[in-house]
């Protein structure tokens, strides 16, 4: 929910602007541009006009873009989704080996393999393992009369999506990318523990490294900011819908503070409507709400999974995840693929050091490029 402003000219100008910040969960200051709520404006400070206008040297009219039209997701006919699934039947439907079981331990695992890859899930847990990757789940699945029961979203938003669908692909030419580093401006983001610098220097630096290497794959890049600017959340997705974008990232760093132990990679990607996110940070989840990303929420799991293994490997973190938001206002509005990525804690002096060299934001840079040719 955004606020809208409102400017009336009458004798005098009146202009005003306010943002709502997230809770922090308890855990600190958040970056107040993770709130769905927040838009910031930055207006003009009114000047009396000048009595005399200076001449204004104009350029010529900037040559059109050219742009993709958005991805379209075929449609695909589908039972309704049931509350809970046989694991079991789903994978005889689909011409599969039965789930099977792993060997005992704490834990009570079974793996289901297609040709696409093998997941693994745990009974009583949201924890599940694509391709040695961790994937967040909606629900926990059960056992019911000796058989895995898994809840019908996860089986439509995450499981057909990665063991089932047609990976995910773009025309080779023209495709269209925006690229988001997180913050700017007064929103500095989160800051390093080692010396305070702002998670938006960081941002905006791996986002310049990756703009010529996606370039050179073919891609037409764009960035939501050039520069140290504040640019609202609405903003952000505007732009990429201006711009047709085939596929929208968002870069951030995360922070844990006070708490100096966590550590690792997260990827995010719009919950589906009737699933419980991942995260919350405090902010209200309601299950019932639609956003137009919605559309493209088996499309979003493929592009997370994707890019997600890829920056593992670049950066040795631990695997925190791929995972779901619905309060990332950034998320929202897209129609097209889209997710938000953690780099790394800039609040774990060890990751903060690796963060805040070029080196580390190159090979991060070089994961998203190879990953997206």
């Amino acid at each position: 929910m955004f606020k809208y402003f409102g400017i009336i000219f009458a004798a005098a100008l009146l202009f005003g602007a306010g943002c709502a910040t997230p809770s922090n969960d308890g855990n600190g200051s958040f970056p107040p541009d993770w709130s769905a709520n927040q838009v910031t404006t930055n207006l003009p400070i009114y000047q009396p006009i000048p009595t005399v206008l200076p001449a204004v040297k104009t350029n010529p009219p900037p040559v059109a873009i050219r742009t993709n039209p958005p991805v379209v997701v075929k449609p695909v006919k589908r039972p309704p989704i049931l509350t809970w699934t046989s694991l079991n039947r789903w994978a005889a439907e689909n011409k599969f080996a039965a789930p099977r079981r792993a060997a005992n331990g704490p834990t009570v695992n079974y793996s289901i393999t297609s040709p696409r890859g093998t997941m693994i899930l745990t009974i009583g847990s949201r924890e599940a393992i694509w391709r040695g990757l961790e994937l967040h789940l909606g629900f926990a699945p059960e056992i019911i009369d000796d058989q895995v029961f898994i809840h019908g979203l996860d089986l439509r938003k995450n499981l057909e999506p990665l063991l089932l669908d047609e990976p995910l692909t773009f025309s080779s030419t023209n495709r269209i990318i925006v690229i988001d580093p997180g913050h700017g401006g007064v929103a500095g983001g989160t800051i390093s523990t080692l010396d305070k610098r702002p998670e938006k220097e960081f941002t905006l630096d791996w986002a310049r490294r990756l703009k010529p290497l996606l370039e050179a794959n073919g891609w037409r890049v764009f960035l939501t900011r050039t520069y140290d600017t504040d640019v609202s959340l609405s903003n952000r997705v505007a732009f990429a819908a201006s711009h047709r974008a085939d596929v929208f990232i968002s870069l951030h760093f995360n922070s844990s503070a006070p708490d100096h132990k966590q550590s690792g990679l997260e990827t995010y990607c719009l919950t589906p409507v009737g699933m419980p996110s991942t995260l919350t940070r405090g902010n209200p989840d309601y299950y019932s709400q639609i956003f137009p990303n919605n559309y493209y929420d088996e499309l979003n799991i493929q592009l997370a999974a994707k890019l997600h293994g890829a920056l593992l490997q670049a950066n040795g973190e631990e695997d925190r995840g791929i995972r779901r938001a619905r309060f990332m206002g950034v998320l929202h509005g897209h129609r097209c693929p889209a997710v938000l990525i953690e780099g790394g804690f800039l609040s774990n002096a060890r990751e903060a050091e690796k963060i805040e060299t070029g080196a580390f934001r190159q090979r991060l840079a070089e994961a998203l490029a190879n990953a997206l040719k």
